[in-house]
Order: C-alpha cells, then sequence, then structure tokens
C-alpha cells in the first residue's frame, strides 16, 4: 500500500502493538480492479455451489486452528477480555462460516415456474458482483464473516476494508484465505480510515457495499450508493431492551444473563441490551442483584484471563461515556453500580462497569448509543407499557425478553420493532438466521439463507 504507516495502539495501555500501511484510491482502484478480474474470469462465480461450501469450510477450519492467536490479537487490539474473544471474536467468526457452507448446500441458484403466459421461466440468481465490505473495530473478524461468508457462498469477489482501530486480526486472516483455495482476487483487504472507506464506497468498479458501523456513516454510506444506484446493506446503530416480564424468577440465570447482556466486550456491540425494563412492583428486586453483580466485576487487563472488563477502544470514547453518565446523574438518574473511573489503571481507556437506576426513557443515556459497559434500568407499569417504551427508540436491532412463560415470552418479543429477539438469553444472534434492524439500525438481513440473497440478483429467463 502506498499510504503512510498505521499504528495500532493497545486500549489497554497505549502501546504500539502493530501497524499496517494505509490504502489510498489508487490501492482501491488497484484491489478493485483484481476484484473484477478475478469475478470475470469465472474460476470462482462459476465453480460449484459444493465447491465453495467445501472453501468455505476450509476458511473455518483455518480460523479454528489458530483460535488463540486470533484470540490474543482481537484482545490487543480491541480491549476484549481474552476470556470472552475465545468465543466472542473467533468462534462466532467460525461459526458463521460453517453456518454458510451448510446454507450453500440447499441454496436454490437455480428454479423453474409455470409462465403465466404459457410455458416455464427459469429464475437464476447470479452474484451481484464486486462487494466492497467495511467492518468496524469492535469485532472484525466476525463482521466480516457476515460480510465474506454470504458474498463467498454467493460468487461474488470482495474488496474488504478493516478499521484502522483494529486490522491485525484480519491482517493475520489473509493468511486463512490463502490457505483455504482462494483464486487469486477474489478477497482483497485494504486497510485506513475514512478516506480509504470513500475511496471504496465511490469507485465505480464497486457493484455493492455491505458497510457495518455507525448510524451517522452509514446514512452518508446509503446516500452516496442511492447516487449511483448501487446495491447496499447496512448494520447500524442499536440501543436493544432487555423486557424482564413480571412473572419472571429474579435468580443467577437472570442476573447473569442481564449483565453479559450489557458487558460483553466491554459493552462495545451493537446488540448490547443496554435498556433494562423492569416492572415497578419488582424493581428494586432486580436492581439491587443487579448492581451488587456489576460491582463485582474484574475490571482490568484484557489479556488477563479473569478480566471480565477491559478498556474502551480509546480515550475519546472513554471520555464520551463518562460525560454522558454525568448527564444522565443531572437529569435524576442515580448510580448503583461504577459511575467511576476505575482505580490503577490509568494507563489504558478503561471505564467501571455503570449501572443507573431511576431512568427514563427519554434521557439522553437512555436514547443514544453509548457504545460502553453501562447499563441503565428503567421502570414500567405493565406489559403493554414495557412494549411501548422498548419500541420507543429511533433503532430496532435486537432485544431479549426474561419471563417463566416462554409462550408469553415470545408473543411479547413478536411486538418488539426490531430484527432479532432473544428469549430467556442475552444472545439475539444466531448464525444460520437472518440478522438485521429496523428503522436506523439500517436494513438488510446477514445470516442464513436470507444472508446469500443478499449477494444475488435475480433473472427470469421467459422459455
Amino acid at each position: 500500500m502506498s499510504g503512510p504507516v498505521i499504528e495500532v495502539v493497545s486500549p489497554a495501555d497505549n502501546r504500539v502493538i502493530g501497524q499496517v500501511s494505509e490504502a489510498r484510491a489508487d490501492d482501491v482502484d488497484v484491489a478493485v480492479h483484481a476484484a473484477r478480474a478475478a469475478l470475470e474470469s469465472g474460476a470462482w462465480a462459476n465453480s460449484t455451489a459444493e465447491d465453495r461450501a467445501a472453501v468455505l469450510d476450509a476458511i473455518a477450519a483455518g480460523i479454528k486452528a489458530r483460535s488463540g492467536e486470533f484470540a490474543d490479537l482481537s484482545s490487543a487490539e480491541v480491549g476484549s477480555p481474552r476470556a470472552w474473544a475465545s468465543f466472542g471474536q473467533v468462534s462466532t467468526a467460525v461459526g458463521v462460516y460453517a453456518a454458510s457452507a451448510k446454507a450453500l448446500r440447499t441454496y436454490e441458484f437455480e428454479s423453474t415456474r409455470p409462465s403465466v403466459i404459457g410455458g416455464e421461466v427459469l429464475v437464476r440468481r447470479v452474484p451481484v458482483g464486486v462487494v466492497g465490505a467495511i467492518v468496524p473495530w469492535n469485532a472484525p473478524l466476525f463482521t466480516a464473516a457476515l460480510k465474506l461468508a454470504p458474498a463467498l457462498a454467493a460468487g461474488c469477489t470482495v474488496v474488504l476494508k478493516p478499521s484502522p482501530d483494529a486490522p491485525l486480526a484480519l491482517a493475520l486472516f489473509s493468511e486463512v484465505l490463502e490457505q483455504a483455495g482462494l483464486p487469486a482476487g477474489v478477497v482483497n483487504i485494504v486497510s485506513g480510515g475514512v478516506e480509504t472507506g470513500r475511496a471504496l464506497v465511490s469507485n465505480p468498479g464497486v457493484d455493492k457495499i455491505s458497510f457495518t458501523g455507525s448510524t451517522a456513516a452509514g446514512a452518508r454510506i446509503g446516500e452516496a450508493c442511492s447516487r449511483d444506484v448501487r446495491r447496499v446493506t447496512l448494520e447500524l446503530g442499536g440501543k436493544s431492551a432487555a423486557i424482564v416480564l413480571d412473572d419472571v424468577e429474579v435468580d443467577k440465570k437472570l442476573i447473569d444473563g442481564l449483565v453479559t447482556g450489557v458487558m460483553a466486550n466491554n459493552g462495545q456491540i451493537c446488540v448490547a441490551q443496554t435498556r433494562i425494563l423492569v416492572p415497578r412492583g419488582r424493581y428494586d428486586e432486580v436492581v439491587e442483584p443487579l448492581a451488587e453483580a456489576v460491582s463485582a466485576m474484574r475490571v482490568g487487563d484484557p489479556a488477563d484471563r479473569a478480566t471480565e472488563v477491559g478498556p474502551v477502544i480509546n480515550a475519546a470514547a472513554r471520555d464520551r461515556i463518562e460525560a454522558a453518565v454525568s448527564g444522565a446523574v443531572a437529569e435524576g438518574a442515580r448510580v448503583v453500580a461504577g459511575g467511576t473511573r476505575p482505580e490503577g489503571l490509568d494507563a489504558g481507556s478503561y471505564v467501571a462497569p455503570t449501572v443507573l437506576a431511576d431512568v427514563d426513557n427519554q434521557m439522553a443515556v437512555a436514547r443514544d448509543e453509548l457504545f460502553g459497559p453501562v447499563a441503565v434500568v428503567v421502570p414500567y407499569d405493565d406489559e403493554d407499557d414495557a412494549v411501548r417504551i422498548a419500541n420507543d427508540s429511533e433503532y430496532g436491532l435486537a432485544g431479549a425478553v426474561w419471563s417463566a412463560d416462554t409462550s408469553r415470552a415470545t408473543r411479547v418479543a413478536g411486538r418488539l420493532r426490531v430484527g432479532s429477539v432473544s428469549v430467556n438469553s442475552p444472545a439475539p444472534v444466531d448464525f444460520g438466521s437472518p440478522f438485521g434492524g429496523f428503522k436506523k439500525s439500517g436494513f438488510g438481513r446477514e445470516g442464513g439463507p436470507e444472508g446469500i440473497d443478499a449477494y444475488v440478483e435475480a433473472q427470469s429467463i421467459i422459455l
């Protein structure tokens, strides 16, 4: 790459832990041309579904074989607790490639149907073409998998742009791709920041953009793609709610689940269930053990496997989160856990895991995506009120419902205007099922056969 060196800084202690070269517009153009040449050669696009599925399986196996290296790198560059990184950063990616391979083996690329004017129609699903995939820093290997796996399954070629804050795991991933047997040019990786991303989005050789990141950036990308009539998938922000119904048993499973839903990856996941909705009649019954559990979490070096909460990505993020907590207190929220900077961790970008009680859903802290280890507990009156509050958000990515009655929880889940909902679990993502958002959480879906659908064009041949 012809651009300057990007130094990757550990959020744990501000040390430089690696570097990559920034891709300029000319470098992006070279990568797009390589992807276009690989597409038009037909070596990948015209291969059989079984052959492509075998490569996806090989990618999954390659990541798994080096899972320790990937977890170490992700922990170092993102600040993910090492104990969590093994699953949240690595096993999730393995699962996506394996699930896409499985879906690919039964995916219908051709089908016939009767024509309404007589005869038959052959409906073909052909690759959308060259895909520009832009992924964030919080879970780079996983979010890249959500784009690469279905794009490759469909027969597309890809130019992948990691975040400049966390490019190292994906640099290592390039070795896995090479060993998996992908033809040259099928996947190309260009590192860089906003200008690199802008060059990729505007490049006329790109047929589709798939972006994961902030709603603000997604809106700009969507606007640019609209002007060029370019296909686009946007997986954007979230402010997900976990509804605790009034029949729930307040036990360790519930409290652990609520904590995990907020604090996983230091609160830096798009599906974090940061709004916890609790019935007024049982409010203290939930808030007190939740505060105790969060206060007891071990904050520290993400490389230490005993650490439960590591640093946020940088000092700017830390300062923004702290300001949001202070603003909430000024509006009347009550700090019941955390709320202060952890002692003895001045070298890194640490935020104490925090719980705010007595939060009104109209407060900024309940409406803005903080992307940090902060939970807000909002009281509600009855089931209808809980659904109203959960849906009273510009976002609609994910959610959870906790109840002693699974049927009731499922019914409530169906009333939420979000892309995916977990029942009695903090994990609203299934690798073999569609994932994506309503409202300003974006549009399009990743995962399952629906994920492959996003990377094909339907062609009708009338016989």
